[in-house]
C-alpha cells in the first residue's frame, strides 16, 4: 500500500488483489441475475392478470411481454456496467418501459395476439417499479462495497503530469465510484504531486521512434499492475493521432480504454455526442433555466410548501410551545440572507438560541470550527437545550416553508448565505447564487456541517450546473433519511 502525501489522492482504496478477486464473482452474479429478475417481474403479473381478466392467450402474451422487456434492456446495455443506477435510475427505466410498450404493441400485431391495452399497461406497472428498485439496490450494494475497497476497477492513467494530478484529485474526492488508480504512464519527464506509482514514461514528442512503442509500453504497465482499464487524458503532447494509435494497440491487446475529456462535474443528461467529418463533437447543454422543467419546479415549490404547512401545523404548535416554555424570547427568529441574483430577503426559523446570540458571535469567532466563509461551532454555547433538539431533526428550518411560499426560496437549492459570508465570496462561489436557495439541498443530504467549505461549494455548484427536476425529487426523498440520521446537524 502506498501512502500519499498531504493534499494528494487517497490511495488506501487500492484493494488487495485476493480480496478483490473474491468479491468480483458476487458483482458478476448480481449482473447475471438481473435479466432473470426482470423476466419474472413481467411474466408473473402479465400472465396472472391476463388469465384473471380472461384475455386470449395469456401465456403467449406474458412471454412476448417478457421478451420485449429483455430485448429493450439488452439493446441499451442495461445488463452491463453502464446500466442506470442509484438516484438517476428512474428516468432511464421509464424510457425503456415506454419503448417496451411500443415494441410489444408491434409484436402483438405481428403475432395476431389480441389483448386489452388497459389490462396490458396495468400488468406491466410492476416490472417498471421492480426495474427501478433492482437497479437502486444493486447500486447501493456496489457503493457500500467500493467504500470497503471492493468491486473496484484497477485503472492505469496515461497523460501529462499536470493533467494526471487533476484526475487523481477529482477521483479522490469521492469513494462511491468504481475506479481505483494503480499507476500512471506519464508523457514527458515532469514529476507528479501524487504518490501513485509511475512504472514507465512515454516520449514527449509523438513523432519520435520511441512514440511508436506507446502501445507496447502501456500494455506492459497495465499487465504488471493488473489494470483492466486505461484512462487516457489528451493534452498538447498527447494529440488525437497519437491517442488513436494507442487505442489500436490497447484494443488489440485486450485492454479497455476510456478517454477523459477534461470536463469536471458535468451530468450525463447535459452531454450529447455528434459527428462532424472525422471529429466526434461533444455538446454540453446548459442547465434548464426556463421552460416546462422550471415551471414544474415552481409549481412543486408552491404546492409542496402549502401542503407541508397544512400537514405540519400540529408540529408548528408543539415546537412553538416548547420554545416559549423553555426560554425567554420570541418563538420565531429572522435573519437577512442573500438569495438569487444577490437579492436579500428575510429568512424565518424557529429560535434555537438565546436572544443575545447575535451580540455574542464576535466573541466566538476564534472558536469557529468551520473553514471558509461559514460559521459553525459543534457545541455552540448560545444554543438552548430545546434548540439543540430542534437542530438535531432540522425542525428549526420549518418556518422557511413560508419563504418558499412567497418565492424567496425553493424546496431544493443551495444553502442561503449571510451577507457577511457573501462579501468574502470569489467569482466561483458567487455562482451558487444564480438560483434560488433551498430549504434542503445536496449540502443537507450529504453531511451538512461535517463537510468542508470546499466540499459545500462543490456540491452547490454541482446542483447549479446540473439541475434537473428529477434530481430535485431525488434530493427531497433523501432529505427524509438525512433528517432522521441527523449527521452534521448542529
Amino acid at each position: 500500500m502506498i501512502d500519499s502525501p498531504a493534499g494528494t489522492a487517497k490511495w488506501d482504496r487500492v484493494p488487495e488483489r485476493d480480496d478483490e478477486s473474491r468479491h468480483r464473482p458476487t458483482e458478476r452474479r448480481l449482473r447475471q441475475l438481473a435479466p432473470a429478475v426482470d423476466a419474472v417481474g413481467v411474466l408473473i403479473p402479465v400472465g396472472l392478470l391476463c388469465a384473471v381478466t380472461q384475455q386470449p392467450q395469456p401465456l403467449l402474451t406474458a412471454v412476448l411481454a417478457g421478451a420485449s422487456w429483455l430485448a429493450v434492456g439488452a439493446s441499451k446495455n442495461r445488463y452491463s456496467r453502464a446500466e442506470p443506477a442509484g438516484d438517476g435510475a428512474a428516468l432511464p427505466v421509464l424510457r425503456d418501459w415506454l419503448t417496451m410498450l411500443g415494441v410489444l404493441a408491434i409484436v402483438c400485431v405481428v403475432a395476431r395476439v389480441e389483448v386489452s391495452l388497459q389490462i396490458c399497461v396495468l400488468a406491466l406497472l410492476p416490472c417498471l417499479a421492480l426495474g427501478v428498485a433492482r437497479r437502486r439496490l444493486v447500486h447501493r450494494y456496489l457503493v457500500a462495497a467500493r467504500r470497503r475497497a471492493q468491486a473496484l476497477r484497477r485503472v492505469l492513467i496515461v497523460g501529462e503530469a499536470g493533467t494526471v494530478d487533476v484526475v487523481l484529485a477529482e477521483l479522490a474526492h469521492r469513494t462511491d465510484h468504481e475506479y481505483v488508480v494503480v499507476g500512471s504512464c506519464l508523457v514527458g519527464e515532469e514529476a507528479i504531486d501524487s504518490a501513485v506509482p509511475v512504472p514507465a514514461r512515454l516520449a514527449s514528442d509523438g513523432s519520435t521512434p520511441e512514440a511508436a512503442l506507446d502501445g507496447e509500453t502501456v500494455l506492459r504497465c497495465a499487465a504488471d499492475l493488473d489494470a483492466d482499464l486505461v484512462f487516457v487524458a489528451p493534452g498538447r503532447r498527447l494529440p488525437a493521432a497519437r491517442i488513436r494509435r494507442l487505442a489500436w494497440a490497447l484494443h488489440d491487446g485486450g485492454r479497455n480504454l476510456a478517454i477523459l475529456p477534461g470536463l469536471i462535474d458535468v451530468s450525463q443528461h447535459r452531454v450529447r455526442l455528434a459527428k462532424a467529418g472525422g471529429l466526434t463533437v461533444m455538446h454540453i447543454d446548459p442547465a434548464a433555466r426556463r421552460g416546462v422543467p422550471v415551471l414544474l419546479k415552481q409549481i412543486t415549490d408552491r404546492l409542496g410548501a402549502l401542503l407541508l404547512l397544512a400537514l405540519l401545523s400540529p408540529v408548528f404548535a408543539l415546537v412553538a410551545a416548547a420554545i416559549k416554555l423553555s426560554s425567554a424570547g420570541p418563538v420565531f427568529y429572522w435573519q437577512i440572507r442573500v438569495g438569487q441574483d444577490l437579492r436579500p430577503f428575510r429568512m424565518w426559523k424557529f429560535r434555537t438560541m438565546v436572544v443575545t446570540a447575535d451580540r455574542m458571535r464576535a466573541a466566538l469567532e476564534t472558536s469557529n470550527e468551520h473553514d471558509g466563509a461559514m460559521f459553525k461551532i459543534r457545541r455552540d454555547p448560545r444554543v438552548t437545550p430545546v434548540g439543540r433538539l430542534l437542530r438535531r431533526f432540522s425542525l428549526d428550518e420549518l418556518p422557511q416553508l413560508f419563504n418558499v411560499l412567497t418565492g424567496h426560496m425553493s424546496l431544493v437549492g443551495p444553502r442561503p448565505p449571510l451577507p457577511e459570508e457573501v462579501e468574502r465570496y470569489d467569482g466561483t462561489e458567487l455562482r451558487r447564487l444564480s438560483v434560488k436557495p433551498g430549504l434542503t439541498g445536496l449540502w443537507q443530504v450529504s453531511g451538512r456541517s461535517d463537510l468542508s467549505w470546499d466540499e459545500t461549494v462543490a456540491l452547490d455548484l454541482s446542483y447549479v450546473d446540473n439541475w434537473s427536476y428529477v434530481r430535485d425529487i431525488s434530493v427531497l426523498a433523501r432529505t427524509v433519511r438525512a433528517v432522521v440520521d441527523g449527521r452534521g446537524a448542529y
